[in-house]
C-alpha cells in the first residue's frame, strides 16, 4: 500500500501543488481581510487546503488516465506510472474518485457559494486534458483551471466573489499559461507528429517563447494591479517586483537554441514565485 501511494504521489507530481496552493491561501487571506476585516479561521484554513489537495490530485490523476496512450508513445513520458504498468488504471480511477470526493466534501464544509461554484471547477479540471487534442490555447485553459485557486480561497473565507478577485485570477492564469508554454517546448516535435496542439508545435519554439514572455508581462501587470485596488501596500509591492524579476530570469536562461534549463525554469523558479507572493502578502497584512 505504501509503495502504491508513493507511485501515485510521484505520478501526480504532488510537490507541484506548491504552484497553486499559496495562491489559494493568498486569495483566502486578502479576501477575508477585505470582506470580513479578520484573518481566516483555522476551520477555513483546513478545508481550503483539503479542497485544493483534492482538486489538484483529481485533475492530475485524470490527466494521466486521459493521456495514457499519448504518454506511452512519447519517449519523454513513456516511463510514467500507467504506461510503465507500475499501477493499474483501476487504482488510478479509485484515487481520482476519492480526490473528487475530498474536494466536494471540503466545499460543503466552507459555504454555499463554494458548493454552487463546484460544477465550474470540476468542468475545468476535467476538460483541460482534452484541449491539447483540438486547440493550441490549451495553455490558457490550464491557466484558467489553476487560476480558480485564488478565487476558491476567496470564496472559501468570504462566501463572496467581487470584481477585485479577478486580478488574482488573471495573475495566475497568465503566469501558469506562460510557464506551461515554456514547458511544452520539450514536446514540440512529438506534438506535431502526433497531431496534438500546443503553442510551440503550432507556431515554433522561437514564437512560443515570445508568447510566453507576453503572458508573463500580463501576469505581472495583474499582480501589480492588486496593489492599487486592495489594502495591500509597499511590502506586497516588493514581493511583486521579486516575482517579476524571477520571471525575467526564467526567460534569460532559456532560448530557442538552448532548452536545457526548462526544468529549472519550470519547477524551482515558479515554486519560488508562488511562495514569495504568499509570504510578502501575509507580511504586508501583518505589518
Amino acid at each position: 500500500m505504501i509503495r502504491k501511494i508513493k507511485i501515485i504521489l510521484e505520478m501526480i507530481k504532488f510537490e507541484h501543488t506548491v504552484f497553486a496552493l499559496p495562491f489559494a491561501f493568498l486569495g483566502a487571506v486578502v479576501g477575508s481581510i477585505m470582506v470580513n476585516g479578520s484573518w481566516p479561521t483555522l476551520h477555513q484554513w483546513i478545508w481550503i487546503t483539503l479542497a485544493m489537495v483534492g482538486a489538484r490530485s483529481a485533475a492530475m490523476a485524470l490527466n494521466r488516465l486521459i493521456d495514457e496512450k499519448i504518454d506511452k508513445h512519447n519517449p519523454r513520458t513513456a516511463d510514467r506510472a500507467i504506461p510503465a504498468n507500475l499501477i493499474s488504471k483501476l487504482e488510478v480511477i479509485a484515487f481520482t474518485i476519492l480526490s473528487f470526493a475530498l474536494l466536494i466534501y471540503s466545499s460543503f464544509q466552507l459555504n454555499l457559494l463554494a458548493v454552487y461554484l463546484l460544477p465550474v471547477a470540476v468542468f475545468f479540471l476535467f476538460i483541460y486534458s482534452y484541449t491539447k487534442r483540438f486547440t493550441w490555447a490549451c495553455h490558457i485553459v490550464l491557466g484558467i483551471t489553476i487560476g480558480i485557486a485564488p478565487l476558491g480561497g476567496w470564496v472559501g473565507t468570504t462566501g463572496t466573489l467581487p470584481w477585485v478577485a479577478a486580478f488574482l485570477f488573471l495573475a495566475v492564469v497568465f503566469w501558469i499559461a506562460g510557464f506551461d508554454v515554456i514547458y511544452a517546448t520539450q514536446d514540440a516535435d512529438y506534438d506535431k507528429k502526433a497531431g496534438l496542439y500546443s503553442i510551440p508545435s503550432s507556431f515554433g519554439i522561437k514564437k512560443a517563447l515570445q508568447i510566453a514572455r507576453g503572458l508573463h508581462v500580463l501576469s505581472f501587470i495583474a499582480m501589480l494591479a492588486m496593489f492599487f485596488v486592495s489594502p495591500l501596500s509597499w511590502i506586497y509591492l516588493i514581493g511583486v517586483l521579486i516575482a517579476g524579476g524571477i520571471m525575467v530570469y526564467e526567460h534569460m536562461i532559456i532560448s530557442e537554441d538552448d532548452l536545457s534549463k526548462v526544468g529549472v525554469a519550470f519547477f524551482p523558479m515558479n515554486g519560488i514565485i508562488s511562495i514569495v507572493m504568499l509570504v510578502f502578502t501575509i507580511g504586508d497584512l501583518l505589518l
